[in-house]
């Protein structure tokens, strides 16, 4: 297809959103197979699905095959669906995410929150995700009305001047001296038959190039029979970094199914606790217009509410 370049429509998008948008008919599997093998460069680099473009990135794309009606039956619409509100004005929207819901369409997820949402806002001129959540992850999901909206938090993001705020039930006791996780994470990829298998999280040595700083702040709310209900607040918003960090530690969330303790999950599967226990708590960040102080709060979903003790959360 040769080279795109970025316009400031465009910009404060994913890579992968935006290449999706742009190969119309082409099969997600195969955008997402061209990112990881190095074949999409962002001005002459290699870049990740999540990275955000800027007006005037040069996007260069292989030749890629599109195919013809007949040969794939389209995928279904997304839903129109609206989620809970907790703040709306002309830049910005943060809703409730529930759990089990993905933010966006990808590898293996045909819509998510954001294909949801432009569904039931037809007439929404830009609609973008501000950050992420895990799928499995409930509570506060920013989202972008303006193009500048998006670039600023994004800015704040990356200048570590967004507030994020966990509650989560890690197993175990966890000691009272451990308030602080500086650890840095890499990613790597599970082996798999078919090549590239699941994307996968890791605490990495300092000399590590691939690893990242990250940091953990962690308060425990409430001690209940081994587990602990923590405040987690994050200055670093690496990919897994709450779970790996937590089960770095031999605490893991309960129900993480990807770092945790699967027996242990087997048994709290039994008394009702059928996802894993992280909730995107509290937000807080500078509007990007008005420049006042704004903070969100998403209350503790009923799911998790039974497993949380009488704790009172404010």
């Amino acid at each position: 297809m040769g080279q795109i370049v970025v316009e400031e429509e465009s910009a404060g998008q994913r890579l992968d959103n935006f290449l999706l948008r742009h190969l119309k008919g082409v099969p997600k599997t195969h955008v997402y197979r061209i990112i990881r093998s190095g074949e999409v460069r962002v001005n002459k680099g290699r870049a990740a699905a999540d990275t955000r473009l800027a007006t005037g990135d040069v996007v260069r794309v292989p030749p890629v095959r599109v195919a013809a009606p007949t040969e794939a039956p389209t995928a279904p619409p997304a839903p129109a669906r609206e989620f809970p509100i907790l703040f709306e004005d002309e830049h910005l929207l943060a809703i409730d995410k529930p759990a089990g819901v993905a933010v966006h369409g990808g590898s293996g997820v045909s819509f998510g929150v954001i294909e949801q949402l432009r569904r039931a806002r037809p007439t929404a001129r830009f609609l973008e995700l501000a950050h992420r959540l895990d799928r499995e992850t409930s509570g506060v999901l920013l989202i972008a009305k303006k193009p500048a909206a998006l670039k600023d938090v994004q800015r704040q993001l990356r200048e570590r001047r967004v507030g994020k705020t966990y509650l989560t039930l890690a197993l175990g006791a966890w000691p009272e001296s451990l308030k602080v996780i500086d650890a840095p994470l890499a990613r790597y990829l599970l082996p798999s038959e078919q090549g590239e298998g699941e994307r996968r999280v890791r605490v990495a040595h300092d000399d590590d190039p691939a690893g990242q700083r990250a940091i953990t702040l962690v308060k425990v709310l409430e001690r209940l029979p081994d587990m602990a209900l923590l405040a987690v607040t994050i200055k670093t918003g690496r990919t897994h970094q709450i779970r790996v960090h937590l089960a770095s530690q031999g605490h893991p969330i309960a129900g993480d199914d990807k770092y945790g303790d699967f027996p242990r999950n087997k048994a709290l599967q039994k008394q009702g606790l059928k996802r894993m226990a992280l909730h995107a708590w509290r937000l807080r960040l500078t509007h990007p217009a008005s420049g006042e102080t704004l903070e969100f709060t998403a209350p503790l979903p009923p799911d998790l509410q039974p497993f949380c003790g009488a704790c009172e959360l404010n």
